[in-house]
């Protein structure tokens, strides 16, 4: 590739993995090194958040580079709205070969193919709407960008990871951009467990368990192994596609990035593995290699998924359309970045109705007691439930909200969060202060 050429992109978007599954980030069962290769080679962003911690939301961001309520998928089972400032059709535009395999969840044809309206810019397409109810861990299918339905055996991520590898080795006189999004590490739902592929839980049977869930109930005692193992397989597959980059001989000419929609807490914050403010909700993976990521080292500054699909453009050479809210994580990389954010925005819906803040130090989060499992976008009034000190307590088990030595430090962050959703939303809410202290 030339000085001028722009670079491949090849995105690796897992769903529901923790960020501390990786050894990059402290995990110590070795679980990924090829991630963590990668890495030692390009650019970890060590406070990487999603801005909302539930599937579709997540996806339809990174997809439009906007908040929730301002794409209007806000909740799982509405479509991802047809707009010029799609992630896809963006690289498009630009004369990028664009393909789009695995998990979608940004359609309302359930177990139908989508028809290619919807495929948001993407030429190949080897995907399904809902991927976890035509597949289960060892068998299933996905369609093609006609509709027809491709089918497979073997285990899920291996599958994906082949469509993915079809499309790296198509012959091509121009750049590609390529989005693989695993549906694992998610728990298959109808099973309501998490699969691994055979022998790999065995691997895990004693497993490190994260200090935030350690005696903690929830689920995590049964479902770490093969939750461990899971991720095992998808960093192995991650492996061979990058085998299949140097194999094509453009390994050093391609963007590459992991990252994961949201994290998964085991229901020891609430019932389900998400939908929450904590780390283990909104903390997520995000290590970048190739063009503009060499030798980036550890980024310490705060990221947000947002950020993602204006990177990803700044990379490929793209000037980011106006509607996208991020920012382009190159400037931090590029060091010491002129004015960067101190906070990260996040928005909690459809089984909760919250909003809250990550800042370096502090995570704040409020909810609307009156909207809880309800079917509301936005709240305008919100009322005070959680404060973490992230430095005294990184695992987020003594909530401070309530407790009258921290009482100016949540007054100053309940001002910053009703003028960040002012802001992004139009409309700036009250929050009511802690009553008691929360626990």
């Amino acid at each position: 590739m030339s000085d001028d050429s722009p670079p491949n992109v090849l995105v690796v978007l897992t769903d529901q993995q923790r960020w501390d599954t990786v050894g990059a980030y402290g995990n110590p069962m070795e679980l990924t090194p090829t991630v963590d290769g990668m890495a030692d080679e390009g650019t970890l962003f060590e406070q990487a958040i999603s801005p909302q911690p539930l599937c579709a939301p997540a996806r339809a961001s990174i997809q439009t580079g906007q908040y929730a309520t301002e794409h209007g998928v806000w909740k799982n089972g509405i479509e991802l709205p047809d707009v010029d400032h799609l992630l896809g059709r963006q690289f498009a535009d630009a004369g990028y070969d664009t393909g789009y395999v695995g998990k979608w969840h940004l359609a309302t044809t359930g177990t139908d193919p989508i028809p290619p309206e919807q495929q948001a810019g993407y030429d190949y397409w080897r995907a399904a709407d809902l991927l976890e109810f035509t597949s289960h861990p060892e068998e299933g299918y996905v369609y093609d960008g006609d509709g027809e339905r491709v089918d497979f055996e073997g285990y899920r991520v291996d599958a994906t990871t082949e469509h993915a590898k079809a499309f790296l080795e198509r012959d091509r006189d121009r750049p590609f951009f390529c989005f693989l999004s695993y549906l694992e590490p998610h728990h298959q739902n109808d099973l309501e467990a998490y699969v691994a592929p055979e022998g790999y839980a065995d691997r895990y049977a004693n497993p490190w368990v994260p200090p935030d869930l350690e005696g903690v109930p929830g689920d995590w005692y049964e479902s770490l192994p093969d939750y461990y193992g899971i991720c095992r397989r998808i960093d192995e597959c991650v492996g061979d596609l990058l085998a299949t980059l140097e194999e094509q001989g453009v390994r050093e000419d391609t963007v590459v990035v992991f990252a994961s929609d949201h994290g998964s807490h085991f229901r020891t914050r609430n019932e389900e593995y998400k939908r929450s403010c904590h780390e283990s909700s909104v903390r997520v993976p995000l290590v970048a290699t190739g063009p503009g990521f060499e030798d980036g080292g550890r980024v310490r500054e705060l990221a947000s998924l947002l950020d993602l699909p204006p990177t990803l453009l700044d990379a490929a050479g793209v000037d980011p359309p106006d509607p996208m809210a991020g920012r382009s994580l190159l400037e931090a990389v590029d060091g010491d970045p002129d004015e960067w954010r101190d906070e990260v925005f996040v928005q909690v819906s459809e089984s909760a109705l919250g909003r809250a803040l990550r800042t370096d130090r502090w995570t704040y989060g409020v909810y609307d007691p009156d909207a809880e499992g309800t079917e509301r976008a936005a709240g305008d009034s919100y009322r005070e439930r959680y404060l973490y000190d992230l430095r005294a307590d990184p695992y987020q088990r003594v909530n401070l909200a309530g407790h009258d030595d921290y009482a100016d430090v949540a007054a100053n962050l309940r001002a910053r969060l009703a003028d960040r959703i002012a802001a992004v939303e139009g409309e700036r809410p009250t929050i009511e202060p802690a009553a008691h202290q929360h626990f």
